[in-house]
């Protein structure tokens, strides 16, 4: 199982773990695993809290960071953060604000206290991501840092590769992947539709061998829609050399996921998620529920685009975090297709380990089925 990429990188299995809590990353690293830590979230200060106690649980071995940076987004050319807030927050229409309140009051999710933080820093840009790049890169055991929107500016593509780190990207689509290509970037993530969070619309199997393609020589991992060591080899049998996983990671044992939220998964089908703009402003997989209809509707505001709509949902999940059963019926639950089969808790060392022996099992019983008579 051990892939190119799993030489390069020290690792045991060709499992990168994408998650937001920092148990997980530990717990799948020292199982073999790579596991990946979402920042977009933290500030530069509170992910050098992360990061300093991930170093201590993982020894040496190696672990990631993933940030986002659109490739166009409000207020683009402007480099001074406080400027760029204002021109964000002026972008946004009262009847947005409004609306996203309406939607808390109607599912009775209390305000916050006063005080209380409501998340409205200005995120998925260059000038909040790179902060968090320079962070990342004091740790001498981040090996690798990706970009979960577009190919990465230059000059941070080049200070990552500058540190001895490897540089990557999701893509969607062949042709953005051709773009990750041509910047020099060290491996691809191609993402399926099924995938949860942020996006595209192209299925996994048809999107995974047309990257692999484009891709040539430069390592692809296969995302969306893989929880199972089944899937793993088949992503592999298309030419992947490892899976980009997500959703199965949010209701592990120590996940960070409200015990409401992980309720929500468990209860859910694989035909519960819808693809809505109405967290972020660009396509998020998550679970189908009265937010995500309330904002795709017709005759309601449409969702705004990055990081606009950002700043107009700050309130909500910063309420919704608080009060987690107020507001399960609204909860922003980013979430794959995969939802479908995360019906019970386990251990991030167990779902490691049952992906490999799913793995296994794959390729023995296809070996068996060749050498029939």
């Amino acid at each position: 199982m051990r892939t190119a990429i799993c030489k390069r990188l020290g690792i045991e299995f060709p499992i990168f773990a994408f998650t937001h809590c920092r148990d997980v990353v530990a717990a799948v690293t020292n199982a073999g695993g790579f596991g990946v830590l979402g920042a977009t979230g933290f500030s530069p200060e509170q992910l050098e809290i992360e990061l300093n106690w991930i170093d201590e649980k993982v020894g040496d071995k190696p672990y990631g960071v993933d940030v986002i940076i659109p490739n166009k987004y409000e207020g683009q050319e402007v480099r001074d953060p406080e400027k760029l807030k204002a021109i964000v927050q002026a972008a946004i229409p009262q009847r947005h604000r409004d609306f996203a309140r309406q939607l808390l009051e109607e599912h009775g999710v209390p305000e916050l206290p006063d005080g209380a933080s409501t998340q409205d820093r200005v995120s998925m840009t260059e000038l909040s991501a790179a902060p968090l790049v320079d962070t990342a890169l004091k740790h001498k055991n981040v090996k690798l840092i990706a970009n979960a929107l577009g190919t990465p500016p230059a000059d941070i593509i080049k200070q990552i590769q500058d540190s001895g780190r490897l540089v990557g990207a999701l893509c969607g689509k062949p042709q953005h992947a051709q773009h990750h290509v041509d910047a020099g970037l060290d491996f691809i993530i191609a993402q399926g539709g099924e995938g949860g969070g942020h996006t595209g619309e192209i299925g996994s199997v048809v999107l995974w061998p047309e990257v692999v393609k484009v891709a040539g020589d430069i390592p692809v991992l296969a995302a969306g829609g893989v929880g199972s060591g089944e899937q793993m080899a088949a992503a592999l049998a298309l030419g992947a050399q490892g899976v980009w996983s997500g959703s199965i990671w949010l209701t592990v044992t120590e996940a960070e996921t409200s015990e409401v939220v992980k309720q929500l998964m468990f209860d859910a089908s694989s035909s519960d998620t819808v693809r809505s703009r109405s967290v972020t402003g660009k396509p998020v997989r998550m679970l189908r529920n009265a937010w995500t209809s309330g904002w795709d509707s017709e005759g309601n505001p449409e969702s705004l685009g990055a990081p606009m709509q950002m700043l107009v949902s700050g309130e909500a999940l910063a309420r919704i975090n608080r009060y987690p059963e107020k507001g399960k019926n609204i909860a922003c639950a980013p979430v794959g297709q995969i939802v479908g089969k995360m019906q019970s808790t386990i251990s991030a060392k167990d779902q490691v380990m049952e992906m490999v022996m799913g793995y296994l099992d794959a390729t023995e019983h296809l070996t068996a089925l060749l050498n029939e008579e």
